[in-house]
């Protein structure tokens, strides 16, 4: 199998959706039907989180597994060019911890949704709403250790 130039890879990584992904829907309609009114993909703050809570000063990133190196069956290195994509999913995480450090500073809370978390409704209903109404710091774990 040919290995795929820089160039094609950045062609076809193009295609892959970075808003309104299905993870993103199923979340925001969880939100809604919370109740909730947010805001979608701040460019002013940050990481351009998912959803905006403005004058909750919360956040939630959705992040896909495998995109953002979750610990998870999804989140898998490819076996194929497995050097770049382990670069990459490096270069991923620390950019969101560093997006992730900056909203703190400036005084946002942030939770961050799981594409693999997505299935079970009620479990992410409940932490959603905790999130939300507590004020509970509780942003997904740590994304070192999942």
């Amino acid at each position: 199998m040919d290995i795929m130039s820089s160039q094609e890879r950045s062609k076809r990584m193009s295609l892959i959706r970075s808003r309104d992904t299905t993870p993103e829907i199923v979340v925001r309609s969880v939100i809604h039907r919370l109740g909730y009114r947010f805001r979608v993909h701040r460019r002013d703050l940050p990481g351009n989180p998912d959803v905006v809570f403005p004058s909750r000063r919360c956040v939630v990133f959705i992040d896909g597994c495998f995109w953002h190196g979750h610990n998870c069956p999804i989140g898998h290195v490819p076996y194929s060019n497995s050097e770049y994509w382990r670069e990459k999913i490096a270069r991923t995480k620390i950019r969101d911890s560093k997006n992730r450090r900056l909203l703190r500073k400036e005084g946002w809370r942030t939770l961050i949704v799981w594409e693999c978390q997505i299935k079970k409704t009620e479990q992410l209903t409940r932490r959603i709403k905790r999130f939300l109404e507590n004020g509970n710091r509780d942003n997904g774990g740590k994304q070192k250790n999942q």
